[in-house]
């Protein structure tokens, strides 16, 4: 039997945009995006955001889901398979097997962190401590040694449980449920943090751009974090896309997806800011944004009501743990996948390899707040080196060579053919050339003008 016949598919089309926006909703959204607009000026960040996700990253987003489903195969693979005697495309599917690596393993200690802020809600650690007591926690726990590793390893747990089930059980059932919850409990921790007193000013922030922050510094920040946010360039839209049925309209899919990542990004920003700046503190913090704002803000309400305070604690941070989690599926699942259609390890056995592999490059990560807090990198920590090489590096690379295959490798009645379905969706016949255009020209140029910023400006 080959390989496609045995390849499952996602059941419809929610199911597909569910778990594309559950690869590409996260932490992404909650953690990374509102500290990114707090350094990078605001509603202007924001506004690129939205530029770069709709004219760059939609065309790539739209370009890797159809290498996915014309190839019926891995991230590895696929780009190889659809140009098979060309040894730069096999060389290339490399990438997208190690990219996922390097993000999941730092992706996972953030994952652990909002898995031990969710105990410590459900302890009511956090309405029972001061506002200055419960800002400083974070410093105290990730710079332990043990605590953090094991709440990093039971996070990555719970993802390789979640997709030894495979693709309909495993990914398809936890994201058909969980992203609807999603947005429900950000919506509820939005409505609560707008209500607090001095949170005009953080809505106030998000609403009124300071076009001068925008420089080209700030608009490659937006792109990555925008490639960052929708998963782009780490072979998780690839290895989804091989998942989706042919009968699928694949860009009615993609613009979905896009729209509810930057719809829920867009949230999380109103869920935060407002919350940020109630509790008087600089928007800029950098990564532990959330971790030191939100349990500041929850033990201050607690002193007027400490049942909503502990309610809504608990809310935010299984918030945070359920789109960490779907968005490390979508990186766990490459990972899997390879070593099931390259190796023939089954998914079980598959996990488990990948959890070692994630969870022993991950210790580093960890530990540069503790025991490597002094080991320095280009002048970054480990933890911010990963980040930073993957999301201004990797990523936009491993992108770059995606949309490149689909605009100029990839035989445009290939393109077609998945865009419309065989021509069948006249629809979307009318939006092709545009789309071609964009992955052939707009796309790369992007790109490369991001790389050069961020090495020569």
């Amino acid at each position: 039997m080959s390989q496609k016949m045995e390849r499952d598919n996602f059941g419809n089309r929610f199911a597909v945009i569910m778990a594309m926006a559950g690869a590409a909703i996260g932490l992404g959204n909650i953690w990374r995006f509102p500290y990114m607009v707090g350094e990078h000026g605001g509603a202007a960040f924001v506004i690129m955001y939205v530029l770069c996700t709709l004219l760059i990253s939609l065309p790539i987003f739209l370009a890797e889901v159809s290498i996915g489903r014309r190839s019926g195969t891995s991230a590895y693979g696929a780009m190889a398979k659809l140009a098979p005697k060309s040894r730069f495309w096999k060389a290339a599917g490399v990438l997208p097997v190690i990219i996922p690596i390097v993000i999941a393993s730092y992706y996972s200690v953030v994952g652990g962190w909002s898995l031990e802020y969710l105990f410590k809600s459900c302890g009511l650690v956090f309405t029972r401590s001061t506002p200055e007591e419960a800002s400083a926690l974070f410093g105290g726990f990730i710079t332990q040694t043990w605590t953090p590793l094991i709440m990093a390893a039971l996070f990555l747990a719970m993802t390789g449980l979640v997709i030894a089930g495979g693709v309909r059980s495993g990914i398809e059932k936890f994201s058909t449920y969980a992203m609807p919850a999603l947005f429900v409990l950000i919506l509820v921790i939005m409505v609560y943090s707008i209500s607090l007193p001095g949170s005009k000013d953080g809505i106030k922030y998000l609403l009124t751009p300071d076009f001068s922050a925008i420089t080209p510094r700030s608009f490659a920040y937006a792109l990555g974090q925008s490639f960052y946010s929708l998963s782009l360039g780490m072979g998780a839209i690839i290895t989804y896309g091989s998942y989706v049925s042919k009968k699928e309209n694949l860009v009615a899919s993609g613009f979905g997806s896009a729209t509810s990542d930057l719809l829920f990004a867009i949230l999380a920003a109103f869920a935060i800011m407002p919350a940020v700046f109630a509790a008087d503190i600089e928007p800029g913090a950098g990564p532990g944004l959330i971790f030191q704002t939100i349990p500041f803000v929850f033990s201050k309400m607690a002193v007027d009501m400490p049942i909503i305070s502990s309610f809504v604690s608990i809310l935010f941070f299984l918030t945070i743990v359920v789109a960490a989690l779907t968005s490390n599926m979508c990186m766990y699942e490459v990972v899997v996948a390879y070593l099931d259609e390259n190796f023939g390890i089954k998914r079980s056995i598959g996990s488990i390899i990948t959890f070692c592999v994630i969870g022993f490059l991950g210790i580093f990560s960890s530990l540069s707040f503790g025991l490597l807090k002094d080991v320095s990198i280009f002048n970054m920590s480990i933890f911010d080196l990963f980040d930073w090489v993957s999301s201004n590096v990797l990523l936009l690379l491993s992108g770059f060579l995606s949309v490149v295959f689909s605009g100029w490798v990839m035989p445009e009645e290939d393109l077609r053919d998945e865009l419309t379905n065989g021509g069948s969706l006249k629809s979307n016949l009318k939006w092709f050339k545009l789309l071609r255009f964009l992955m052939r020209w707009v796309a790369p140029i992007a790109i490369l003008l991001i790389f050069i910023t961020n090495f020569i400006l």
